[in-house]
């Protein structure tokens, strides 16, 4: 993500929205981090209040699945934003870059935006030696990651980033859940 921001200042585009890159603590634990920032800033899930920040968020994109290269995005049951990301997927096609999945994935830290109503999308990656090998183990080393696969995801994310923040209109959005009780 830190390689995101710096192409994106390295372009020299203009971004017409604040850009924000935000590394969590207690994923593991709960996604405790990425729960309380959303609470305190965009509202409590439990609820439909939102406060006014609520209506300025477009979209939140996550990496969490190890180091393999992007091949996709999971929607996470937003149908409307479709057509935009298959758009902003076409000039990666050749980069492996194909998958758009309605389905909705879970435990990372894109998941208390989307329960609260805001776009949050996960890139679906190449499992690679992930799941096997390199999950909450002692081998999940800086030696695992893949130089070319690391900077291909920036580019892509830097790129869906660069879209979304400077659309004409916010991505769509779900309509809100009623909280259970």
């Amino acid at each position: 993500v830190m390689e995101v921001m710096r192409l994106l200042k390295a372009t020299g585009l203009p971004v017409r929205r604040t850009v924000r890159m935000v590394l969590w603590t207690g994923e593991e634990q709960g996604l405790l981090g990425s729960r309380a920032y959303v609470a305190r800033h965009f509202g409590d899930a439990r609820t439909t209040t939102r406060p006014p920040a609520h209506a300025k968020v477009t979209a939140y994109f996550n990496q969490d699945n190890g180091a393999g290269g992007y091949r996709g995005i999971y929607m996470q049951g937003n149908d409307a934003v479709a057509p935009i990301f298959e758009s902003w997927m076409r000039p990666f096609a050749d980069l492996g870059m194909t998958t758009l999945s309605i389905r909705s994935t879970g435990s990372t830290d894109h998941v208390p935006f989307d329960e609260a109503g805001l776009p949050g999308f996960q890139f679906i990656q190449d499992p690679m030696d992930y799941s096997t090998w390199t999950h909450h183990s002692q081998q999940d080393l800086y030696e695992r990651i893949n130089p070319q696969d690391s900077a291909k995801n920036a580019v892509i994310m830097a790129s869906f980033v660069y879209h979304a923040a400077n659309r004409d209109a916010l991505l769509p959005r779900k309509p809100l859940r009623r909280p259970t009780r």
